[in-house]
């Protein structure tokens, strides 16, 4: 593309680009992409966005092409790449001039300028840094900043390479400019200060701005630029520096009061101060050993003595704290359990460590932790009264303690608490002392207090477990607690009941269980929604418990049911439902079929709740647990469900639609956990399984369980389902086996022999595409013995129930490896005798036996030929399956099962599903369990006696060894 004739219609083009009006907007779009390749275009962009007298939006469109531009051709080896002459002249045009008049332009531009620094510099782009360096001394304001803003951005980029050369090249460049970035943040930070204090808010302002931009290039050097940073005096220089700057822009927060122009940046680069030092910390844990000390002393004293009064703010407690609890939990700092093996640095860390942690230090930061940061705050207290929900259901998990206030102290409670737990313990116990008896509801702070100290004592149980009889606490006065009824007294109840389900498993007597339901019963129906929903979590957690025993728990499950269900209806935010969802779920899940008669309300109400959640995936997902939990505890009755349950199955599992993304993993699970507990086949479920060929083709970490389903169908309705599915699974099948794991291949197999095993005749014909390989397997002796043995498994089952298909099968193979079937017979046969020890199930074993027995009686040489092999196998599945009476001195076939008992089930014990009870009757008709081996050899060696005459088939029984002959006898003697 011709820059001067280009640049006017590119121009033309990116206008349209930015046009709302989607007639103009899409073929612009397309001519651009369409441009994307062409030589010249992004010169033609660069001088676009960088003529300042264009329209902005056009610019932005013009940087952005640019920037998207890099990361598909900028590479060598892209497809449509670059060439070397124009990325020359771009890296030139892009460092011309650092004057860019619109901020957030100037920050794309740096964006881009630090993409290509990362594939070119400093090989391809070795001015780059000298440029950026001499611009940053530059004393125009605009240019100054600009040129900080890029040499930042290149820093970071520069800074993220993970391999060992570009590591060493950081290193390399971190060593040369260090000094200079060290220099030009004090000389920037020097200057702010200056500027505020003489009340010029204005240049201040801009001044601040270039101490964060270098404060931001020295982070990144410092981390990620020197190997051995201890050993570099100007990096411990900055480092220790750092604790000088923190105080002077901390008491520079104090003199400008919260009003002024500077006071977001100010706090902004405070926190990057600490962030300096946290990160410092994570990867250079022994370097950072020196400054131990001056850190704990600068958190300790900002966070938890009168020193921070006024001028401390919420993000940088937050970062203190983390500080000192990464000290406290540092496994650096920590010394062996034999003193001798540590290492000096371990033992210097941990030296300074217990020196600074005192009694006195250790006391003072427990006492202000809980009387101080566990306290609920007005804003909090505010949320209680006026969002509930959204109170009762903050989250405190996963990161939260890196940025929250209230999750950030309990965390560090914990750390401080388990490290100096014998210090802590009797400062704990002590506050609870102070606070026996009920709470005077009248005094706000005492409420307060005692809220903020069980807290702690919930979230210390494990700690304090040798400290605290709680079943004695519980009773004498726990109990009581729980009963003041008083408004004001929620703050406590709410408190309580947490603090019970902290305990239930750490040390909570069994036989306390009923006297808990009851208390929980009670504060389900308490008029405050907060302990209501705090009460329901509690439940949770004492029904998901290992003690938890389902007949303690009975006499209440009908009202605690129904209150939950209240409950679940009461609340309104996603977040509340899915969370009451899962207590619903939890305690369906434990009582089982129990639940049966409660479910009703439940039942009816669930559709409506999954068309309200249509646009809250997450919520939808709860649902299909709860779903999953129904449909176990209601068994056969789950056919009642259908109505709403199939459609559910229907949508969370078609990849089609987009919700599926979030819902097939629990979507697969209710389809499976249904066909389980169906008692028979609709149309309706049928109809579902055209899901499933677009799901095996995902050949997703879910591929286990669809074939989980597709053998559920199977066991469920063998005849409709395959003359309705069969020839379109063996297809997906055929090409599944193409390109698959062994334990898919695996997978595929045993789907063909439940089918052979539930419908021998239609099972071995629908699949028959698939049988050639699996014969073929067997003669060349498949080398994985888990295939070799569902090879055997599948073919065992033809030969044993459907030999006439055996016999074609044969037939056909023959003529296509141009051979006598009689030979593949032969060679079939000697495989199966050699490969007998791949198969360790005791019922493929004897399957085995059996299926080989029905080639007899024969006038076949070949099947002659291998009687002895035959009769090897025979016996050793006879070993296998047959057990002695020791009281009759006769044996009995141990597989086979002549009725179908119903079994007595304990309490905790889950009943049979419909799918365990079709298994158990299959069973019944499966010549595995209803042959006895024993009288089948013996009856199979009679008839070939008879065919052949005694004396024949006395020689044939002596190609048989004369000890297996031995066996044998003793297994049929007396038949």
């Amino acid at each position: 593309m011709d820059i001067q004739s280009g640049s006017s219609v590119v121009l033309q083009v990116l206008t349209q680009a930015t046009s709302q009006d989607t007639a103009v907007l899409k073929p612009a779009e397309e001519q651009l992409r369409q441009w994307e390749t062409q030589p010249g275009f992004y010169s033609v962009l660069l001088s676009i966005f960088n003529n300042h007298l264009l329209d902005v939006n056009v610019r932005w469109l013009a940087v952005l092409y640019f920037k998207n531009g890099i990361d598909r051709y900028w590479r060598r080896v892209a497809p449509h790449a670059l060439s070397e002459e124009e990325k020359s002249s771009l890296r030139a045009g892009l460092i011309t001039n650092f004057n860019e008049p619109v901020n957030q332009i100037a920050t794309q531009i740096a964006v881009l300028i630090a993409k290509v620094a990362r594939l070119d510099c400093p090989r391809q782009w070795p001015e780059l840094i000298p440029i950026l360096l001499e611009s940053v001394k530059i004393q125009d304001s605009l240019l100054q900043h600009r040129a900080l803003l890029t040499f930042y951005h290149v820093t970071k980029t520069l800074a993220s390479k993970r391999l060992a050369t570009d590591r060493r090249l950081f290193q390399d460049l971190a060593s040369s400019i260090y000094s200079f970035a060290c220099s030009l943040w004090n000389h920037h930070t020097d200057t702010f200060l200056q500027q505020i204090y003489a009340g010029d808010q204005q240049n201040a302002l801009s001044s601040l701005e270039r101490t964060l931009l270098s404060l931001k290039v020295l982070r990144k050097l410092t981390v990620h630029g020197f190997i051995e940073p201890h050993n570099n005096m100007e990096i411990m220089g900055f480092l220790n520096a750092v604790f000088e700057r923190l105080k002077q822009f901390l008491e520079c927060c104090r003199q400008v009061g919260p009003g002024s122009l500077c006071r977001e940046k100010l706090e902004k680069t405070i926190i990057l101060f600490t962030k300096v030092l946290l990160d410092f910390l994570e990867n250079h844990p022994w370097p950072f050993i020196p400054l131990i000390q001056r850190s704990l002393e600068f958190a300790v004293s900002y966070v938890f003595t009168e020193a921070g009064e006024g001028v401390v703010f919420e993000r940088f407690i937050v970062q203190c704290m983390n500080l000192i609890k990464m000290i406290v939990k540092n496994d650096a700092y920590k010394p062996a359990k034999n003193i001798e093996d540590s290492k000096p640095e371990c033992l210097e860390a941990h030296k300074i460590k217990t020196s600074f942690f005192t009694h006195q230090t250790l006391t003072e930061i427990g006492r202000r932790l809980v009387s101080k940061y566990f306290l609920l705050t007005e804003e909090e207290l505010t949320m209680w009264e006026e969002d509930p929900e959204s109170f009762a259901v903050e989250e405190t998990g996963g990161d939260s303690w890196k940025y929250s206030l209230r999750p950030c102290t309990e965390v560090l409670f914990l750390d401080i608490f388990h490290n100096y737990s014998q210090t802590l313990t009797p400062v704990l116990l002590e506050m609870v002392q102070n606070l026996q008896g009920p709470s005077n509801v009248e005094d706000p702070v005492q409420m307060l207090m005692k809220d903020a100290v069980y807290n702690a004592v919930g979230l210390a149980a494990y700690e304090l477990f040798d400290n605290v009889d709680f079943d004695q606490w519980f009773k004498n006065q726990l109990l009581g607690e729980l009963q003041v009824s008083h408004n004001r007294y929620k703050l406590i109840r709410r408190r309580v009941i947490w603090l019970i389900g902290q305990w239930i498993s750490v040390k909570f007597k069994p036989d306390l269980r009923p006297l808990l339901y009851e208390v929980i019963l009670s504060l389900m129906q308490d008029p405050d929604l907060v302990v209501r929903i705090e009460t329901a979590t509690t439940l949770k957690l004492a029904v998901d418990d290992f003690e938890f025993r389902t007949e303690q728990f009975l006499p209440y499950l009908e009202s605690i049911f129904g209150l939950l269900f209240q409950l679940l209806q009461q609340v309104n935010e996603c977040d509340t439902k899915m969370q009451v969802l899962h207590v619903i779920s939890c305690v369906i899940e434990r009582v089982s079929i129990q639940i049966r008669p409660y479910v009703g309300c439940l039942v009816q109400y669930l559709p409506l709740l999954w068309k309200q959640s249509e646009e809250h995936n997450m919520l939808r997902c709860a649902i299909l647990t709860t779903l999953i939990h129904l449909v176990q505890g209601l068994g056969a009755e789950s056919k009642n469900l259908y109505p709403f349950l199939l459609p559910v199955i229907q949508l969370s599992t078609d990849v089609s639609q987009p919700p599926h993304v979030y819902l097939l993993e629990d979507g697969l699970e209710l389809w499976f956990v249904t066909l389980e507990n169906s008692p028979a086949i609709t149309p309706e479920l049928l109809r579902i399984f055209q899901n499933m060929y677009a799901l095996l083709e995902l050949s997703s970490e879910n591929v286990r369980t669809c074939f989980q389903i597709i053998n559920a169908y199977i066991y469920l309705s063998a005849t409709d389902f395959l003359q309705n599915y069969a020839e379109a699974l063996c297809r997906s099948f055929c090409e599944l086996l193409r390109d698959i794991t062994t334990e898919g291949q695996v997978q595929v197999l045993k789907v063909v022999e439940i089918a052979a095993k539930v419908s021998p005749i239609l099972g071995s014909h629908v699949f028959q595409p698939l049988l050639p390989a699996v014969l073929q397997g067997i003669v060349e002796g498949e080398r994985y013995p888990v295939v070799m043995s569902t090879y055997l498994g599948v073919m065992g089952r033809i030969l044993l129930q459907n030999s006439g298909f055996f016999t074609s099968l044969l037939t056909q193979m023959a003529v296509e490896f141009n051979q006598e079937a009689d030979q593949l017979l032969g060679s079939m046969i000697e495989m199966w005798v050699d490969r007998m020890d791949n198969i360790t199930q005791p019922d493929r074993r004897k399957l085995s036996a059996l299926a080989l027995l029905s080639l007899l009686p024969s006038d076949n040489s070949v099947i002659q030929d291998k009687f002895c092999g035959i009769i090897n196998i025979s016996v050793e599945a006879l070993h296998d399956v047959m057990t002695e009476d020791p009281e009759t001195a006769t044996f009995k076939d141990c597989m086979l099962m002549s009725h179908f008992e119903e079994p007595k089930l304990t309490d905790d014990e889950e009943p049979p599903t419909e799918q365990d009870k079709r298994k158990k009757l299959l069973a019944l008709e499966d010549p595995v369990h209803s042959v006895s081996l024993q009288q089948f050899v013996y009856e199979k060696l009679k008839a070939q006696q008879m065919l052949m005459g005694d004396q024949s088939f006395q020689a044939l029984m002596e190609t048989v060894d004369t000890e297996i002959v031995r066996q044998l006898q003793e297994f049929i003697q007396g038949m």
